[in-house]
C-alpha cells in the first residue's frame, strides 16, 4: 500500500502567536508527520458578529465573548503564513493551511500548496467549493456533520469545476468525539465513491486513527498542541507532542503490518518452521518387520522428518529398520 499521509493539525493552537506557530511546526517535524496544517482566515469575512460559539468552545474559552471575538484572538496575518511556509520548507515538512474565506483562498493559492484541505463546515458552501475547484489543485475534503447525499453533492460541484484529484476524509465534528459516534465503518461506504479515503479525528487519544489505518484510511489528520493546559478552543481535545509522535510511530508500524494480503510463509518465520512443526516419530521401540500402527508411532517436534500429513501413508506399512523411541520414522 502507499504510505499513509499524516497531517498534524496545528489549526489555531498557536493562539495567534507567530513564535508558537513556529514551535508547532518543529513538533510536527519531530513527530514524523508528513504535513503540518494551519487555518487561514479573515475573521470578519467568515464569521458574523451574531454567530454564537459551539458548546465546546464556550467550555474552553471566555463564555461571554462571541465567536467573532474569539477567532480574532486566534488569527494570524497573511504575511505570517508566508514565513511559516518558508520555515516548513527549511525543516522539510509539508505546509498546508485551510482557507475559510475567498480572500484567504486567493492568498494561499499564491503559496503553491500541494493540495487544498476543505474543512467540514464548508462542505455545503457552493461558491467556496467552486473557487477551490477552479484552481485545479488536489483536494482533501473532510465530511463531518454531513450525510452521504451532501458528500456526493460536494464532490459533484468540485468535479464540475475542475477538481480531478479528490480525497474524502470521514470525520465527526465534535470536540472531543464520543467513541460511540466515530462510526469507522463509514470508511468502506466512502470508498465506494471511487475516491481516496482517510479520516480526520477528534477523539481523545490515538487509538481511533490507528484503527482507521487498519481499515484502509490512507490519510490521517489529527489536532495537536504544545500543551493541553493552554487556553483556547481546541487544546483540550488535541494531542500533546509525545502523543503525536506515538501516533505517527504506531501508524507507521500498522502500515508495515498490513502487507499484501497474500497468505504465505514469511522469511522471518522460516527459521521457526521446523522447530514449531512436528514429525512422525516412534512412540516406542520398533523392530524391523513390525507394522506401523497407532500403538507404536506418534507425532512430536521437531518438523525435520516425515510430515504428520502423511500419517495414513505410514499406518499399516512394515518397518524396514529398527527404531528407538522418538526416532524419526522414514518411508
Amino acid at each position: 500500500m502507499d504510505k499513509v499521509c499524516i497531517i498534524a493539525e496545528a489549526g489555531v493552537n498557536h493562539n495567534g502567536n507567530f513564535e508558537l506557530a513556529k514551535r508547532l511546526i518543529e513538533v510536527a517535524k519531530e513527530s514524523g508527520a508528513d504535513y503540518v496544517k494551519f487555518q487561514t482566515f479573515i475573521p470578519e469575512a467568515g464569521v458574523s458578529k451574531y454567530a454564537p460559539k459551539a458548546e465546546y468552545q464556550k467550555n474552553t474559552t471566555v463564555s461571554s465573548e462571541s465567536q467573532l471575538e474569539m477567532v480574532k484572538k486566534l488569527c494570524l496575518p497573511f504575511d505570517s503564513f508566508i514565513e511559516l511556509k518558508k520555515y516548513c520548507d527549511y525543516l522539510e515538512i509539508g505546509f498546508i493551511s485551510t482557507p475559510f474565506d475567498f480572500d484567504s483562498i486567493d492568498f494561499l493559492e499564491s503559496l503553491n500548496m500541494d493540495f487544498w484541505k476543505i474543512p467540514s463546515g464548508e462542505i455545503n458552501n457552493l461558491p467556496y467549493l467552486e473557487k477551490i475547484a477552479k484552481t485545479k489543485r488536489k483536494v482533501v475534503m473532510s465530511t463531518g456533520m454531513s450525510s452521504m447525499t451532501e458528500v456526493k453533492a460536494a464532490i459533484s460541484i468540485l468535479e464540475k469545476n475542475g477538481a480531478s484529484d479528490i480525497s474524502i476524509l470521514h470525520c465527526n465534528t465534535q470536540y472531543p468525539t464520543p467513541f460511540s459516534d466515530v462510526n469507522l465503518n463509514v470508511l468502506s461506504s466512502l470508498r465506494k465513491l471511487g475516491k481516496r479515503v482517510g479520516y480526520s479525528d477528534h477523539t481523545l487519544g490515538i487509538e481511533v486513527p490507528i484503527a482507521a489505518v487498519a481499515l484502509g484510511a490512507s490519510i490521517i489528520e489529527k489536532h495537536f498542541t504544545l500543551s493541553n493546559k493552554m487556553e483556547g478552543p481546541d487544546h483540550k481535545s488535541s494531542l500533546e507532542p509525545y502523543e503525536l509522535k506515538k501516533m505517527v510511530d504506531s501508524i507507521r508500524n500498522i502500515e508495515q503490518s498490513l502487507g499484501t494480503g497474500e497468505k504465505r510463509i514469511t522469511d522471518s518465520e522460516k527459521d521457526n518452521l521446523l522447530i514449531a512443526r512436528k514429525s512422525i516419530v516412534a512412540k516406542t521401540k520398533i523392530k524391523k518387520g513390525d507394522v506401523f500402527s497407532v500403538n507404536n508411532i506418534t507425532v512430536k517436534r521437531p518438523g525435520t522428518g516425515l510430515s504428520p500429513m502423511r500419517w495414513y501413508d505410514v499406518i499399516g506399512n512394515i518397518s524396514k529398520k529398527d527404531y528407538s523411541e522418538d526416532e524419526l520414522i522414514e518411508l
